[in-house]
């Protein structure tokens, strides 16, 4: 009897177990197989993309996540992973926050099989090698990494029928990179927001340092400082995310000039910025932000960056 009593506990409880976290905005369960994209999808799971033309031979997973409540103006979120290009971990850091604010996450995965190294995701693919630019060894716009972005976000639009003109974008750690250097490649683009977030080490407006580090020796040279300094660019970073040994932070004479660590970096990238604007007249957008406490967490980052966009 005692022993019948408690398997009927168990059972009950379990139960419960369950139904509450059928009730949680935050559970939802990844399918293992790859969705077709349309606009009755909702909850979180990934598609496969081969549509743009230099990859037409690599099948890239996109992750995703559509709040319940969308609209076709619902607003989209573009998520650049780490160096660990675990996109789905992103996407799931950003689920909490998408309910709240009620807008998409996308989070493109750039696999190492695909996108490898950090030449071809770090630095966009701009250069056969990156950190050693030349005019023979500069890739196509087309073949650019940041050129993917663009033609997802018609082909994401066109499918779930959704009318937003622009996008948000967040990357972290080796996804800020990505993320401030594809605002200055990509002046164009649709973008509204963007959030760079620790980012290892910055491609500096400095006109007197040479690519990746400045803009000298690639196609940043013409950029046009007055637009790039409209651009609505948030410098985020935590005040704890300041060792210099952490792992994959890189150090060469180039990369110290910023600082020694993570957040001297993020000071360097926006002051330099900072006194070119105020040196040359022109309209500053860009924002610093230094999260109290936060060191290099990239769940904590990804809230931050939700509260700065969309709040």
């Amino acid at each position: 009897m005692k022993n019948s009593l408690s398997i009927l506990v168990c059972c009950i409880l379990l139960c419960f177990s369950l139904i509450l976290n059928s009730c949680s905005d935050d559970s939802v369960v990844s399918s293992n197989n790859p969705e077709i994209l349309n606009e009755l999808t909702s909850g979180s799971g990934f598609f496969e993309y081969s549509e743009y033309a230099p990859f037409s031979n690599k099948v890239m997973k996109v992750y995703y996540y559509i709040p319940s409540n969308t609209n076709s103006n619902t607003e989209i979120l573009f998520v650049f992973h780490g160096n660990g290009r675990n996109a789905k971990d992103y996407r799931d850091a950003m689920i909490t926050k998408a309910n709240q604010y009620n807008f998409i996450v996308i989070t493109p995965e750039f696999s190492g099989a695909n996108f490898p190294g950090g030449d071809a995701y770090n630095l966009g693919n701009v250069f056969v090698d990156g950190d050693n630019p030349s005019p023979s060894s500069l890739n196509t716009e087309a073949e650019w990494t940041f050129s993917v972005i663009e033609p997802l976000f018609d082909y994401i639009t066109q499918n779930i029928n959704n009318n937003s003109l622009t996008y948000q974008v967040f990357g972290h750690s080796a996804g800020g990179q990505v993320a401030h250097r594809f605002l200055m490649y990509k002046p164009n683009a649709r973008y509204d927001k963007v959030v760079a977030s620790a980012s290892g080490w910055y491609t500096v407006t400095d006109l007197e340092v040479s690519f990746p580090y400045g803009f000298t020796e690639s196609p940043l040279e013409t950029s046009i400082l007055e637009n790039l300094f409209q651009k609505k660019l948030f410098i985020q970073v935590g005040s704890l995310d300041n060792n210099p040994n952490a792992s994959s932070l890189r150090h060469n004479i180039f990369a110290d000039a910023q600082g020694l660590n993570r957040l001297d970096r993020a000071q360097y990238f926006y002051n330099k910025a900072s006194v070119l604007a105020e040196t040359n007249n022109l309209e500053f957008h860009w924002e610093l932000h230094i999260k109290e406490g936060a060191d290099h967490n990239f769940e904590i980052a990804s809230k931050n960056a939700a509260d700065l966009i969309f709040n």
